[in-house]
């Protein structure tokens, strides 16, 4: 089915495998920042949402501080801010950290950690703060410690409620990914974009973009819904 759909493609003069490898690579890219943007944005939102669900107000305010500006601002901003602002810095240039900053990739995956934390945040607090209170009380009963509470009932009852918010912000930041291109990376729309000027094609060029993101979607969709069917298996 692959063959035959690839030489399909071929048969179209714009789609040779040049193209086809352009497309790929910009696959790839798009893959790869919006994994890494996840991923890593999971790890840093989960304790920003213990400290945003904090009794301390100081530390749940400077939390609140963050997601605010970073969901009340564009994400294309933002990486401006970040991919042109930082040369601005006087002595980043011959700092230790500018060859990573020279290299686009790195201030756009810094741009989409930010964002995916900030709404991950909000999502994981909203789970924590609706956990039965019985279970704490239950817990805490047992002789369980506060983090002993917090680790095995809060948690993994928070993330079974988080999951279908979180599968909607993994979608988002897939198609947030698109935004790539405008700092000089060829992802899936740079390679449309690409192909589009040399063919002058825009409806082939972008439509055959579309089709790919369309099929990671799939693919995520497909990831979420075993997740959601393990994390709430007792429930069957």
């Amino acid at each position: 089915m692959l063959d035959q759909l690839i030489a399909l493609l071929e048969q179209n003069e714009m789609f040779t495998p040049s193209t086809l490898n352009e497309y790929w690579d910009g696959t790839v890219l798009t893959v790869q920042l919006a994994f890494l943007s996840v991923v890593i944005g999971f790890f840093l939102a989960v304790p920003l949402a213990i400290m945003r669900a904090s009794q301390y107000v100081w530390l749940s305010r400077s939390i609140w501080l963050f997601t605010y500006v970073f969901r009340g601002t564009p994400l294309l901003i933002q990486l401006y801010l970040i991919y042109y602002g930082v040369t601005m810095i006087d002595g980043i240039q011959d700092s230790a950290i500018w060859f990573l900053l020279e290299d686009a990739f790195y201030p756009c995956l810094l741009a989409f950690v930010l964002n995916t934390a900030a709404y991950s945040t909000e999502i994981i607090r909203g789970s924590l703060l609706t956990t039965d209170k019985g279970e704490i009380e239950a817990a805490q009963a047992y002789g369980m410690s506060d983090w002993q509470v917090l680790r095995r009932i809060i948690l993994p009852s928070a993330y079974r409620r988080a999951l279908p918010a979180y599968s909607n912000e993994v979608i988002f930041m897939l198609h947030a990914t698109s935004i790539a291109s405008v700092v000089t990376l060829v992802d899936i729309t740079g390679a449309g974009y690409n192909v589009y000027s040399r063919f002058y094609a825009p409806f082939e060029a972008f439509l055959f973009a579309g089709a790919i993101y369309l099929c990671l979607c799939f693919a995520i969709f497909a990831v979420f819904k075993r997740l959601e069917k393990h994390a709430f298996r007792h429930l069957a």
